[in-house]
């Protein structure tokens, strides 16, 4: 039964890590010409007091590795275009 419990709650954990990460993901439908360059999103955060490790693409989203200004590890993406959060995982 125990057994039963854990993998029951494991599956409902990594179902909506998924779904939060895959609903951001969506978000981010932009035709690459109207995207904002890298430079602009890293200026940004690096302006809100985040210190930035890298800045990638991942589905259409920018993902962004940094310490936020919190001091917390973070996985965010952002929308190219607004360069708007639209997901965010704090890792611990």
């Amino acid at each position: 039964m125990r057994f039963l419990i854990t993998l029951t709650t494991a599956t409902l954990g990594a179902t909506l890590a998924f779904a939060s990460i895959a609903a951001a993901k969506d978000k981010c439908n932009v035709p690459v010409a109207d995207w904002q360059p890298r430079a602009t999103l890293q200026a940004k955060l690096e302006a809100e007091g985040w210190k930035v490790r890298s800045i990638k693409t991942e589905d259409g989203c920018y993902e962004a590795y940094a310490i936020n200004a919190k001091g917390e590890k973070v996985e965010a993406y952002f929308d190219p275009k607004s360069l708007a959060s639209v997901g965010m995982k704090i890792e611990n």
